[in-house]
């Protein structure tokens, strides 16, 4: 009977790691996706096993349940999680309308006296050098 214990050993951790992996939201699982463990965990089972519970399960936080997944005591699921309130569109495009009418109105009047003092000068008129 001691001689199958090691081989005992390895199969409850390759079926212990397979549904478990298999159970956890892809989400969650880390360094691979999940594909690639339930690949590992089958052709090296000691060793992807190992692997699994080490550097692939979900890490245990204080604020989680224990079952692996989100919920309440995670945080905010999203369902749950408040929602910032956003300035109402339509005034913020008013003012930017606005704000662009305006430095059109600016950018057309100077334009306006920059050809007006062009002609003064082109005619020859004193009048026309500001300096």
């Amino acid at each position: 009977m001691i001689r199958f214990l090691p081989v005992l050993i390895q199969l409850g951790l390759l079926i212990y790691c397979l549904i478990d992996c298999i159970q956890t939201d892809s989400a969650l699982v880390r360094n691979l996706p999940k594909l690639g463990w339930i690949l590992l965990i089958l052709f090296f089972p000691f060793v992807g096993g190992i692997a699994w519970l080490v550097a692939g399960r979900p890490k245990q936080s204080p604020g989680r349940p224990a079952s692996g997944r989100p919920g309440p005591a995670s945080g905010f699921p999203e369902a749950e999680r408040p929602q910032r309130s956003r300035p109402d569109t339509s005034d913020i495009d008013d003012r930017l309308r606005q704000d662009q009418e305006r430095i059109d109105r600016e950018y057309d009047e100077a334009l306006r006296k920059w050809e007006e003092n062009k002609r003064r000068r082109d005619s020859g008129n004193p009048e026309a050098d500001p300096s």
